[in-house]
């Protein structure tokens, strides 16, 4: 080359060249090509930095979400097998992962239902009224006044989300018809006549649970399973006297069992996830589909119902606010919940017709079939979530 002649690459300042070429992993030592090695996987960043960098990048995958959820929750709830179909294609990064949707919607959901799902709290339970009756025919009047007020709250819980509270109106029925029992056997101990064996007079905070036709006592009458070993016995017995304590607990504030309830339904809803999708692979066998693509469906299926659920108690709460009595407004609400209510079976049907693309006559009948599996294990997990929330309330 010439003195006249132009060098083909400019000459390297002094930082330039004392900068490294390339980095090599710190696990393995191969030259990295990324954010992330491409022999081991370890990241390039790791926790020991500057936490502000940390928050930073924790602020990123939030606003990520954020960025993906408008046009995830539109297609979840107005477009049936949209998302499923979506995935399955590929489409995977412009959407909510199925199972971060499923979590934040259902835990976000059973948030608000904290704060709209409301126990009337008026509703008389009869302990006092009951405890200060002097003659059975006091107790009896307090005791069917009360279990129609119980019976007329639930009767508007039935076909509402507030439907979750309906379990606990029925312990409440069945803690009033004790507390009766135990004040009418307390008088009649009282009539009996003067040297005569006086019937033996009941508390009214007795356990109102028997087995074996005996009152349940943790020494003289415990809860057995006989193929069960006696630490378990123990252990079960002792949930049944803490339930019993709740009980008592409940009837003093309803609202303690509505919040432990809502609060134990995510969790239960996650444990049914994939007995669902094993219905589904079951129906669907000769599709040959894998599993964990009936687990999308289930995932997706699932988060829709959880935001529809979301949409009933915001109008519900709106109508409470904005249309207490009767008049146009309150009609245009409850239009809106009876659409909800009708969208959502419909919206199941014709996602499970659109994802597996079978003709209609068998997609009817794997829908109810599905339907009556799936209602028989929801029952199955309103019990567990009940008698939970009994415990640990």
């Amino acid at each position: 080359m010439t003195d006249t002649q132009t060098p083909l690459t400019p000459p390297m300042s002094a930082d330039a060249a004392a900068t490294p070429a390339h980095r090599d992993c710190e696990n393995c030592g191969r030259a990295l090509l990324g954010e992330y090695c491409y022999a081991c996987g370890q990241p390039v960043k790791g926790l020991v930095r500057h936490f502000s960098s940390i928050l930073g990048d924790f602020a990123d995958s939030v606003l990520n979400l954020d960025s993906r959820l408008p046009r995830t929750l539109w297609p979840l709830l107005s477009k049936p097998a949209y998302l499923t179909r979506e995935y399955f294609a590929g489409h995977r990064v412009r959407y909510v992962s199925p199972v971060r949707l499923f979590v934040f919607i259902s835990i976000l959901t059973f948030f608000i239902a904290q704060f709209t799902v409301d126990f009337d709290n008026n509703v008389n339970f009869g302990d006092d009224d009951i405890s200060q009756a002097s003659t059975i025919e006091e107790v009896e009047k307090v005791r069917d006044k009360a279990l129609a007020e119980m019976a007329k709250a639930r009767k508007e819980m039935e076909g509402t989300p507030a439907a979750a509270g309906i379990p606990g109106i029925n312990a409440g029925e069945a803690a009033i018809r004790a507390e009766a029992s135990a004040r009418i056997a307390e008088l009649r101990g009282q009539q009996a006549p003067a040297g005569g064996t006086a019937a033996k007079a009941v508390d009214k905070d007795d356990d109102p649970i028997s087995f074996n036709g005996k009152p349940w006592d943790a020494k003289t009458n415990p809860l057995t399973v006989s193929w069960l070993p006696q630490f378990a016995n123990d252990w079960i017995n002792a949930q049944v006297g803490r339930g019993m304590k709740n009980v008592k607990r409940m009837k003093e504030d309803p609202e303690l069992f509505k919040d432990a309830m809502l609060s134990a339904v995510p969790s239960t809803l996650f444990i049914l996830l994939p007995l669902f999708a094993l219905m589904l692979k079951i129906l669907y066998v000769f599709k040959r589909r894998l599993y964990m693509e009936h687990l999308i469906v289930a995932l997706h299926s699932h988060a829709f119902l959880c935001l529809a659920l979301l949409l009933m108690f915001l109008t519900m709460s709106l109508q409470n606010w904005l249309a207490p009595s009767d008049g146009p407004l309150r009609a245009a609400f409850g239009f809106v919940e009876s659409v909800v209510w009708i969208w959502m079976p419909v919206y199941l049907l014709l996602m499970q017709k659109r994802v597996y693309a079978q003709g209609w006559t068998m997609t009817l009948l794997k829908y109810c079939v599905l339907g009556f599996c799936y209602f028989m294990l929801l029952t199955a997990g309103a019990v567990f979530t009940t008698l939970f929330s009994l415990v640990w309330m």
